[in-house]
């Protein structure tokens, strides 16, 4: 992980500021949803993409049953034989 030297306090209600120069380097807007993962002892911000459940693509995305697939496992999943 590369450091960027940026301190932020924590608020009273346990919120933290990105600084603007990070919001615009990964293109995060007000409203944007930011997944929080952790790492052993660190804790790290992502913005949430939406992804196939199966494989993890992110692009030509259908809607099922409120998950998400891509075209091509989609396609995979029409040629399975019933057993």
């Amino acid at each position: 992980m590369k450091s960027t030297g940026i301190i932020r306090r924590v608020d009273e209600l346990g919120r933290v500021v990105i600084p603007i120069e990070i919001r615009n380097q990964f293109d995060i807007v007000e409203k944007d949803p930011i997944e929080i993962y952790v790492d052993g002892s660190s804790i790290v911000l992502k913005k949430f993409e939406s992804n196939c459940i199966f494989c993890g693509n992110n692009q030509n995305l259908l809607s099922y049953h409120d998950k998400l697939i891509c075209t091509d496992c989609a396609d995979k999943i029409g040629t399975l034989e019933k057993k």
